[in-house]
């Protein structure tokens, strides 16, 4: 009779035991996990956002959208990270034009690469801030695209900010990271829409927000397959991808995903376009622009800027119910060392 009694014990022990491990641990998740948005600070904003992904995800709700449909668009420079007082992809741009410029002595004579060579980089930027694409494909023409993802990467782990003395990668917006933390928490695919060379963003991106490769879109680099010796790859053209370089960021995101998010951040008037058309149409839909109000911080531009101006897309959000993030008054902290 004991015997059987202490079989019978043994038997659901580690049954229960289990249950017990499984409990315990879905207390200690649920006491771990952050509130979201922890870097965003409580108003209008946030609860705005909070309200949108609620009632997206609510099963059963008016406002519910399958996770299937859950896509969130995001612009690169300004929007995930700082373009001022040149986006990223254009100090790189001209760190290259320095270290190519011996073997190419006519760049002495050649606009931008002249001023980028005499250290005016002013000058160089009235000129190119345009044509980042060309300029781009111009100092990487003959590299394979492994090579020329290994000359981004090399560059993003040294390169620093020529007036806050921090390496690129540091200049994320936390509030940005958490919100994207946020949405795929909730079901949401998110997608780097950009205007400069995704072959440039797209290991921006992943260092910064661990987006994919396959989850940025937009222009590129034209490349060209060929056999050199027995080794076939992908190499740069000196001209940048004439379909890429042309189309805006609706037709780029139509283009590569099929379908219309429901939730779009820009920073500027290239922007405006991509927010017109994802907040248009049936359900519900979210349209947001970052603006740079805090100088001490970070900077305060939009309106007469040479770089991520924001003058039409600001005159229209009020009326086209486009969420205005402030970043000195919605942001607890801007970049993440700042915490």
């Amino acid at each position: 009779m004991v015997l059987r009694y202490v079989s019978h014990v043994e038997r659901h022990r580690k049954p229960v035991i289990a249950l017990l491990q499984v409990a315990a641990l879905c207390l200690l998740t649920s006491c771990s996990r952050r509130p979201p948005l922890p870097s965003w600070n409580n108003g209008p904003a946030k609860t705005a956002i909070l309200s949108f992904v609620e009632g997206v995800t609510r099963e059963g709700g008016r406002e519910f959208v399958p996770r299937r449909q859950r896509i969130a668009v995001f612009d690169g420079d300004g929007t995930l990270w700082s373009e001022q007082p040149m986006p990223p992809q254009l100090a790189f741009v001209f760190d290259r034009i320095k270290e190519l410029g011996p073997r190419h002595p006519e760049w002495k004579q050649t606009e931008p690469f002249k001023s980028v060579l005499e250290g005016d980089i002013r000058g160089a930027l009235a000129r190119s801030e345009d044509s980042m694409d060309e300029l781009l494909a111009a100092v990487s023409a003959g590299m394979t695209a492994e090579e020329f993802d290994g000359a981004v990467t090399g560059w993003l782990a040294t390169a620093r900010h020529p007036l806050l003395n921090r390496r690129y990668t540091d200049l994320v917006f936390q509030p940005m990271a958490d919100l994207i933390a946020y949405l795929q928490e909730s079901g949401f695919e998110t997608i780097v829409v950009s205007r400069c060379a995704v072959d440039f963003i797209r290991p921006m991106a992943a260092r910064t927000y661990r987006i994919a490769p396959m989850r940025v879109v937009g222009g590129g680099l034209n490349l060209a397959y060929e056999v050199r010796g027995e080794r076939p790859a992908l190499f740069v053209v000196p001209t940048p991808d004439p379909v890429g370089a042309k189309a805006g960021k609706p037709e780029s995101i139509q283009r590569s995903i099929g379908q219309k998010p429901i939730l779009a951040v820009g920073n500027s008037d290239r922007d405006r376009e991509m927010i017109e058309w994802v907040t248009s149409g049936a359900g519900s839909r979210l349209g947001m622009i970052v603006h740079h109000t805090d100088e001490v911080r970070e900077w305060a531009y939009d309106r007469g800027s040479s770089i991520g101006r924001l003058n039409e897309a600001l005159s229209e959000a009020e009326a086209k119910k486009w969420l205005i993030i402030d970043m000195k008054r919605d942001w607890k902290v801007v970049h993440p060392f700042q915490q």
